[in-house]
């Protein structure tokens, strides 16, 4: 009975051991991916899965995309698909989008879609692209005709993917600043507005004639101008601008005038008050002089009572006229 534990206890030891050996096996090794790949007709080393787990590559990040590859006909090795996911990218995407570039004969390597994948851009979208065009629809932008009325448009731009430049070239932004400066450029070569109203596919068939496409990522199949409007009447508004900076210029020059005007008309009020100062310099001069010829004797006391006479009949003379002047009767008759 005890041998018999003894053994019991030693089989279910190793059960044990057995098990764990098997759990940490089916851990490790991803022994169910390794038949999936089997029964899809892909040949993977069980090694090669387990070199994976080592290298820190997770199996059926690469082991999934690569059945779904073969099983489209595509030419893409394990190797491939590993070491595009060590340089981080993204190997199902990649693989999608050969597929869909496959399905839609279109000439895409795996070198060259991994390429596109590690810059950035969504290498499926861009074969979806290539295949259903994409509309890109602009805002409102303004231009002015000759005559000075501005005109605002709306275009909507189909472009396709060009998969050979997509790597290193422009984006959307880039086409729509370029359409953009054809609207302006074509508004502005306009006479009038009117002729951009009447012919709006003028702008359109322009801005398709440059090439704008250049350097991009896309090819733009088409611009249709989807809405003109009318804007403000930029060229009144800067006449407008200018007639008001004129007349503050002119003001500003009339102000100056005016000024030199006053200053002008103090310096001769002060000259008169320096020519009154001066005569009565003079005023005050003469009784000094008549003293000195009284001492001389050049002036006798008989002359000096004439010279009194007369100022006194001058000043009499001047009291009656300012009299005269002054009385109603004399203001009558000048009347």
């Amino acid at each position: 009975m005890a041998a018999l534990t003894a053994g019991s206890i030693s089989v279910i030891i190793g059960i044990v051991v057995v098990f764990i050996i098997l759990a940490i096996l089916f851990t490790f090794v991803p022994v169910a991916l390794w038949i999936s790949a089997l029964a899809a007709g892909v040949k993977v080393s069980i090694f090669t899965l387990i070199g994976m787990r080592l290298r820190r590559v997770i199996p059926s990040r690469i082991v999934n995309p690569l059945i779904k590859a073969h099983k489209a006909g595509l030419p893409v090795t394990i190797n491939q698909l590993e070491s595009h996911y060590l340089a981080g990218g993204n190997v199902d995407r990649v693989v999608n989008a050969l597929i869909a570039a496959h399905r839609a004969n279109i000439e895409l390597t795996f070198e060259r879609c991994a390429a596109i994948d590690l810059a950035g851009r969504d290498v499926l979208e861009a074969v979806q692209m290539s295949v259903n065009p994409k509309v890109i629809e602009t805002p409102f932008i303004a231009g002015v005709a000759m005559n000075g009325i501005e005109v605002k448009a709306k275009a909507r731009i189909t472009v396709r993917a060009n998969i050979e430049r997509l790597v290193g070239g422009a984006g959307e932004e880039t086409v729509v600043a370029r359409v953009g400066e054809g609207i302006v450029s074509t508004i502005g070569s306009s006479k009038s507005h009117t002729d951009v109203l009447e012919n709006p596919d003028m702008i359109s068939q322009t801005v398709l004639s440059k090439g704008l496409d250049s350097g991009t990522a896309f090819e733009i199949l088409s611009i249709d101008i989807a809405d003109v409007d009318i804007g403000k009447n930029i060229g009144a508004e800067l006449q407008i601008e200018q007639a008001q900076a004129d007349k503050n210029i002119a003001q500003a020059k009339a102000e100056e005038r005016r000024a030199m005007a006053v200053a002008n008309e103090q310096e001769m009020v002060a000259r008169v008050q320096e020519m009154k100062a001066k005569v009565v310099e003079a005023e005050a001069e003469v009784p000094l002089a008549m003293a000195e010829a009284l001492r001389t004797g050049n002036f006798g006391v008989m002359d000096y009572m004439n010279y009194q006479n007369v100022q006194a009949d001058t000043s009499m003379r001047d009291s009656i006229s300012k009299i005269n002047k002054d009385s109603p009767d004399h203001t009558n008759d000048n009347q």
